[in-house]
């Protein structure tokens, strides 16, 4: 039985993979604002310290998998906190942990809005590890109407850190996968304003077309991010799986980067 960590456990994508590990035998500890094995708010540097200290208490110090998967998707500060932030701080806190598994992993949730418009100076301040500043420049872009590039800002951030780590000396140095999925539009609470009528549903496809199913339900990202915990994923490193309906080559054409 594999002991494996999920973030965001209490709704969507997070509650999809926790449901789908437990019915095949592992052992889940959720974590989240509410509803959780584990409750804390990874907006903030206590809640982030909570985490590794209560995981370590519940596994007795030892877990095989880490699924960084809490997100928002709001135009505020909250949401550069948990996505970029909250995530990182995550794997980093828990990374300790997997280091008695013989078969660690670790997989972040980032999206396929990560290679949508974002603000360069908003992805630099993540990536530079300045969460004061970061906060600072969203309620700038809120106060020109920017606020829509928050969310795609906080994905790429997270993408271009996991780029940069996955292949050092902590992670693929010792032994344990780091990647990442890059969901298209998942029909979950966090989405739920967004495809209520069809008209909605039309318009978003519009920005994100998914020519191969259309919209998903958090059972579709779950199994991926179940394969990329598993001990199957031996050699992935640094990647970023797209599981978007085609929304990737659509947008981009043949250009994989």
């Amino acid at each position: 039985m594999r002991t494996v960590v999920v973030t965001g456990s209490a709704s969507g994508i997070g509650r999809a993979t926790k449901e789908l590990l437990e019915s095949r035998g592992d052992r889940v500890v959720g974590v989240d604002i509410h509803d959780a094995d584990v409750v804390v708010d990874l907006t903030t540097e206590e809640g982030r310290a909570d985490l590794a200290t209560r995981v370590g208490e519940l596994t007795g110090g030892r877990i095989d998998a880490v699924v960084a998967n809490a997100g928002l998707a709001t135009p505020t500060p909250q949401t550069v906190a948990v996505n970029f932030f909250g995530a990182v701080a995550t794997l980093e806190v828990l990374r300790p942990l997997l280091v008695g598994s013989d078969a660690p992993r670790a997989v972040a949730t980032a999206s396929m809005a990560s290679f949508l418009p974002a603000d360069d100076e908003l992805v630099g301040l993540c990536l530079a590890r300045d969460e004061a500043a970061a906060l600072q420049r969203v309620k700038q872009l809120l106060e020109v109407d920017q606020g829509n590039l928050v969310y795609s800002s906080t994905k790429a951030a997270l993408c271009r850190w996991l780029r940069r780590t996955a292949p050092t000396p902590e992670w693929a140095g010792a032994g344990i996968p780091l990647n990442a999925i890059g969901p298209g539009v998942v029909e979950t609470p966090m989405t739920a304003d967004l495809t209520a009528t069809e008209e909605q549903r039309q318009g978003l496809l519009s920005m994100v077309p998914m020519p191969l199913n259309g919209f998903m339900g958090p059972d579709v990202p779950a199994r991926l991010l179940a394969w990329l915990v598993s001990e199957e994923n031996t050699h992935l490193c640094g990647q970023v799986v797209f599981v978007d309906g085609g929304s990737d080559t659509v947008i981009r054409g043949d250009a994989t980067w």
